[in-house]
């Protein structure tokens, strides 16, 4: 009988090494917007038509300003941590990632500042852990060549806000609207708009919500290569920003800086659907790297 292949040892990373890309990106992206989140802001602000709208927004871009050149945390909510590792094809992770983030993580959360979110147990010890830790992580082998390390805090304000509809199968784009426009007229004013929206459409009931954080990831310039989701996805901004809601909920043009949707296969006889509102602080940060 043929053994198993064993992997090359020069396809491993450490999982230390991984934790401590991970702790400088969480740095990163507490402390300073991502280019295409602080360029939609802008253009946000050109063409906001009222007065309070344009204040927020210019608002907005200071702080962004602010916390770039002091170092300080963008939003008081530094939220929890959610790590998504991609690995290349034919790398592997050696060591206890789980425990190398939470080391890295934690101290890279205490040095920056950031406020300690995170208890021991949801229903059980809701005592605070005071290390801004555990981190969430997943860890996905794709077929790309290189690996891909994506880090995003995610405050609790919009999380609250965000939610899973499990549609009928044959709902329409019309059913996806009405759906998301119900999410943003009862819970936008909480998640700090203006909002990026992330839309999970596929999977199941576990997986749709990673779905909309994938969407979340995706630069607001990128559009999607299907052109049925490009379309959706501009009617779903415009039908979202004709509420009036505006931002900081004060009235005006942007009640949402972008939607960005992400598909996946699913059931015959489903078809989930996952809102992530994302307040205007959409803190994430990737990087590539090769074994």
């Amino acid at each position: 009988m043929a053994r198993d292949k064993v992997p090359d040892p020069l396809s491993y990373l450490q999982a230390t090494d991984i934790a401590t890309r991970a702790a400088e990106l969480l740095t990163q992206a507490a402390t300073q917007l991502r280019p295409d989140v602080r360029g939609a802001l802008t253009a946000a602000l050109a063409r906001e038509r009222t007065e309070r709208g344009r204040a927020v927004l210019k608002a907005l871009l200071d702080n962004d300003e602010i916390a770039r050149r002091d170092g300080v945390p963008i939003c008081q909510d530094t939220g929890t941590t959610w790590i998504r590792l991609e690995l290349a094809a034919g790398n592997y992770v050696a060591g206890d990632l789980q425990a190398a983030c939470d080391t890295s993580c934690g101290e890279a959360s205490q040095r920056a500042g950031l406020r300690n979110s995170l208890v021991f147990d949801a229903y059980g010890d809701r005592r605070n852990t005071q290390t801004n830790t555990p981190v969430f992580i997943d860890l996905v082998q794709t077929t790309a060549e290189v690996t891909c390390l994506h880090v995003m805090l995610k405050g609790a304000g919009s999380d609250n806000a965000s939610r899973i509809v499990m549609l009928d199968p044959d709902s329409t784009d019309d059913d996806i609207e009405a759906a998301v426009l119900a999410a943003v007229r009862e819970k936008a004013s909480m998640a700090c708009p203006p909002l990026i929206i992330g839309i999970g459409i596929g999977g199941t009931f576990d997986t749709v919500g990673k779905l909309s954080k994938r969407a979340l990831l995706r630069p607001l310039t990128a559009a999607p290569s299907e052109p049925r989701v490009a379309a959706l996805q501009e009617r779903l901004l415009a039908a979202v920003n004709a509420t009036g809601i505006g931002p900081a909920a004060l009235g005006g043009d942007t009640t949402a800086l972008a939607v960005q949707i992400q598909t996946a296969p699913c059931h015959i006889a489903a078809k989930p659907l996952a809102i992530n509102l994302c307040c205007n602080a959409l803190r994430s940060q990737t990087i590539s790297f090769s074994a």
